[in-house]
């Protein structure tokens, strides 16, 4: 009986100590991103983590906190990635008016450009 009383005890608990469902977990600073290359390996690393938790069968407080705090990291990986895309997208419309109005200074100079910044993309 005493066994019984102990493992309520436990489980209320430990239940005390998990946020409720409409409560909000603590918020992370997450790995930051400062370059793309960066950004890029921080999105495949932490997206392989995501991908081994959620692979389980039933998800856990514990692994809902760990999802929680990877996305902090997925977040800023994402934000670094979007900056620097709609920047190389800029660059290739400038690429795109060059070589269509035929200018060929202006069009070697943004297509070396472009493909500089969109090398991270192809390696």
């Amino acid at each position: 009986m005493k066994l019984t009383y102990l493992s309520a005890a436990l489980c209320l608990a430990i239940g005390l100590a998990m946020p409720v469902n409409a409560e909000r977990l603590d918020h992370y600073e997450g790995k930051s991103s400062e370059t793309l290359e960066q950004a890029l390996a921080n999105f495949s690393e932490y997206n392989t983590k995501l991908a081994a938790i959620m692979e389980k069968p039933e998800l856990t407080p514990v692994d809902l906190n760990e999802i929680h705090q990877l996305t902090y990291t997925l977040e800023n990986a994402l934000e670094k990635i979007n900056t620097d895309l709609a920047e190389l997208a800029e660059t290739l419309e400038v690429l795109h008016q060059a070589s269509e109005t035929r200018n060929v200074s202006g069009t070697r100079e943004s297509g070396e450009r472009y493909l500089q910044d969109a090398r991270v993309f192809r390696e």
